[in-house]
């Protein structure tokens, strides 16, 4: 398991069975070509419904919308802090 915090203060845990599915994979490479619904379906895949909630709470502005580029600033966060391991799953089946 993966757990870290981001500069702004949301932490996280992303389980080894999320990093070791190739859906996430396949998500990720579609959010690389532009599909911005596989950015939200990676969000899920990597860290569930209940802490993408909290992502969502935690940027969350007073007018009660959640900033496209905040959600995506941690997202790349969480991916860069997951480091190593999150390259050596996405990329070696166990």
């Amino acid at each position: 398991m993966i757990t870290g915090k981001t500069e702004s203060g949301f932490s996280f845990r992303i389980k080894d069975s999320a990093l070791n599915n190739f859906e996430l994979l396949d998500c990720l490479t579609q959010a690389d070509e532009g599909d911005v619904k596989a950015v939200v379906h990676s969000i899920d895949l990597l860290l569930g419904t209940d802490q993408k909630k909290k992502l969502y709470d935690h940027v969350r502005l007073k007018d009660d919308t959640v900033p496209v580029e905040k959600v995506t600033k941690e997202l790349i966060e969480i991916m860069q802090n997951g480091g190593e391991k999150l390259k050596k799953s996405a990329s070696s089946p166990e």
